[in-house]
């Protein structure tokens, strides 16, 4: 017994390790003046200093041999983020408010997917793996993105570029969901692709995403009308808690999955048409904090963890798995995002901003780690050493930027006015 008084116990190293991975990542930036860098890279960086030096861990953290852990934590990140990104949109009707959202939907999603395509067949994937590559990367991610995002609820801050990254990120991980469908179907499907394009297309597209859609506004609408109206003399709302709007997420997404529609277009309608019921009620700047709260605990174990087990995909990692993702962050998203966006009203500057900040991250260990869960994957080492990296490059290429970069887009015309005023 005295002997193993002192014993190193795997699980509490690893509680351990991660608090402090967690406080080293927040803490760190406060050295800096100005506007501080998101802590998102530091957080993986601070997984794979704490956790790679421990024999064991990295295996330990493998999704390779854990799918369906990093599929289970990653999905409840997603689906609280997808939920605090609707709620936090305080305006939805404009003049060509949605334009430049539809537009990256509609064109800069699709050729993303393409390039991504074309590249990891380049690259030596198989046509399944390299459409999956595509789709678990195409979408931006509303985990990450809180310093490119609109302001919290009443506060404003929406400016075009904010909504439109903001919006970008609330619909684009439900709508990554058909294409890693179709990846499945092409290394699952024993016929030829006439013989499931029409049940893809009709069930995996349509059917899905309208389910998503319905679903997210009429469960925002109920649990509104649970919230502030009944019973009228006593609202719920009036109680000041955010548990129940949680509930509310977590039944809404079980019961879109059930009716096989799209959980996480569910979530951010949801949200989205929750803000409308009673929008200047102060509940929702306290259950956007809420929220916000929860999604960034999880979010930091996630990253650290993800970190931790970056040493067991580096084998599977070469340098044209690496370009791949740069290609991704710094050519194909940003040449994609202006040519979406040519023609909108935002400046050259705005558009390039827009463009630039497509932010990878939690969405795609989920899609990765589902896909892996449902069938074998015959490169699946490689498609998770090259995600993990591209997820790596973003967060420190856009985490370390964004805050500044995106400051100074939405504020260019008061710039313009101080350098006419100090000329």
């Amino acid at each position: 017994m005295d002997g193993e008084t002192f014993g190193l116990d795997p699980y509490h190293v690893m509680l351990a390790g991660c608090g402090l991975a967690i406080i080293v990542a927040y803490w760190l930036p406060r050295f800096l003046r100005g506007r501080e860098p998101a802590a998102s890279g530091l957080l993986i960086l601070g997984g794979l200093a704490v956790f790679g030096i421990l024999p064991g861990v990295p295996d330990a953290l493998s999704p390779l041999d854990n799918p369906r852990v990093w599929e289970r934590a990653s999905e409840f990140a997603v689906i609280i983020a997808l939920f605090g990104t609707g709620v936090r949109i305080d305006r939805i009707k404009g003049k060509k408010l949605w334009w430049p959202t539809g537009r990256l939907l509609a064109i800069a999603m699709p050729l993303c997917i393409l390039a991504v395509i074309a590249l990891g067949l380049g690259v030596g994937l198989t046509i399944a793996a390299a459409v999956l590559l595509a789709a678990v990367l195409a979408p931006t991610d509303p985990v990450l993105a809180a310093d490119v995002q609109v302001g919290p609820p009443l506060e404003g801050g929406e400016h075009p570029v904010r909504f439109a990254l903001t919006t970008e990120a609330g619909l684009n991980d439900g709508l990554a969901f058909p294409f890693v469908y179709f990846a499945i179907f092409l290394a699952t499907a024993s016929g030829g692709m006439s013989d499931w394009l029409g049940e893809w297309a009709g069930f995996y597209v349509v059917y899905k995403i309208l389910i998503g859609v319905l679903a997210g506004v009429g469960a925002g609408w109920l649990l509104g009308l649970v919230l502030f109206s009944v019973p009228k003399r006593n609202p719920l709302a009036d109680a000041g808690t955010g548990v129940i709007a949680l509930a509310g997420v977590l039944v809404t997404y079980g019961m879109t999955e059930l009716l096989e529609g799209y959980g996480f277009i569910a979530a951010f309608f949801m949200g989205l048409a929750l803000r409308r019921k009673e929008a200047e009620h102060e509940y929702h700047g306290r259950l956007h904090s809420f929220s916000s709260a929860l999604e960034h605990s999880v979010t930091a174990i996630l990253l650290v963890l993800l970190g931790g087990a970056i040493p067991s995909l580096l084998g599977f990692l070469d340098w044209r798995h690496a370009l791949l993702g740069v290609a991704l962050i710094f050519v194909i998203r940003p040449l994609s995002g202006m040519l979406a966006l040519w023609g909108t009203p935002m400046s050259l500057r705005q558009r390039g901003v827009v463009s630039f900040y497509g932010v990878r991250g939690i969405g795609s260990i989920y899609y990765l780690a589902y896909a892996g869960a449902q069938l074998t994957l015959v490169d699946e080492g490689v498609l998770w050493a090259t995600v993990t990296f591209t997820i790596l490059l973003s967060t420190i290429v856009h985490g370390f930027s964004a805050g500044s970069v995106v400051w100074a887009a939405t504020h260019e015309g008061e710039s313009r006015k101080q350098a006419a005023a100090d000329g």
